[in-house]
């Protein structure tokens, strides 16, 4: 992790901590496929713009095409369906705190799943710090929420665990030579191709009511800025990182969260806060390894 990596991953961290809070307001009015598929539709549409404005070219081959088809079922359909769903019945804290589970399901599925991100105890430890951080930092009483609305908590749940699987997966399109930003764009082109069909046939969008403006904005901004910008920078940690160090976003979400609340809402810093992101700083810093010494990670 370079300094520009750490950079991107804060970056993530903040485009993509508003996507609990825009789904919140989307499911008051819409069905959940209709979410995801303007999610997807729109995102596509500003970075295909982005690769032709800038003369990035397009990957060619059916292989590679293949993939993709892989990446926007286990990265984008299957995990934006589940969470949007399991956000109509559950509060958006818990599912970011559910959402931090990524990481845990990333380092075991990547010690299995590659060669050179393997699990070590000083790995498992900064998880296990990390994690706790978020819980505290959001505030443990969401945890009384856990038993109820099992369902929903279980689709973010396996949300957590697609995104795991889809860091790693999508690991292989660097040794293809396609560039992050290509990466990004054919993914969610596919996924909008994919989705655009089952949504006119199972919901037929022009049949429900107009949703109100803040609805609107909140599709707007879910597929500019928590996914469009957010995947600009997720390929590119992913590209030089791996997998297990992208999965980390989802430990400095609420970090970020909270730092944007104290400077631009006149929030107040609290000691959960200033606890939580201290057992998350000790999490990073077992995980990158480097002021451990030699200590493998």
């Amino acid at each position: 992790m370079t300094p520009l990596t750490w950079g991107y991953l804060v970056a993530l961290s903040i485009v993509w901590g508003g996507t609990f809070f825009f789904q919140e307001i989307a499911v008051a009015e819409l069905p959940t496929l209709v979410i995801v598929g303007c999610r997807v539709v729109l995102a596509a549409v500003i970075l295909i713009f982005v690769m032709l404005l800038f003369r990035i070219p397009f990957p060619r081959g059916t292989g590679v095409w293949r993939a993709f088809v892989t990446l926007a079922v286990i990265n984008n359909i299957i995990p934006f369906s589940l969470i949007v769903w399991g956000q109509i019945y559950i509060t958006s804290s818990l599912a970011s705190i559910l959402n931090a589970t990524t990481p845990l399901f990333g380092v075991v599925a990547a010690h299995f799943m590659t060669a050179d991100e393997k699990m070590s105890p000083l790995k498992v430890l900064g998880l296990i710090l990390g994690f706790i951080g978020v819980v505290i930092m959001i505030g443990g009483e969401v945890l009384l929420q856990i038993g109820s609305d099992i369902p929903g908590q279980l689709a973010v749940v396996a949300a957590a665990a697609a995104y795991a699987f889809g860091g790693i997966y999508g690991r292989r399109f660097k040794a293809m030579g396609v560039a992050p930003t290509a990466t990004a764009t054919c993914q969610l082109t596919v996924s909008a191709i994919i989705l655009v069909p089952v949504v006119l046939l199972v919901h037929q969008p022009w049949t429900l009511a107009a949703p109100g403006t803040d609805v609107v904005l909140s599709l707007i901004a879910l597929a500019s800025v928590s996914t469009a910008l957010a995947y600009f920078f997720y390929f590119r940690i992913l590209s030089a990182a791996g997998a297990t160090n992208l999965m980390l976003v989802t430990f400095l979400i609420p970090v970020t969260g909270i730092a944007l609340g104290i400077l631009f809402l006149n929030e107040v810093l609290e000691l959960p806060h200033v606890i939580g992101f201290a057992f998350i700083a000790a999490g990073l810093a077992a995980i990158d390894g480097r002021i451990f010494g030699k200590i493998p990670v």
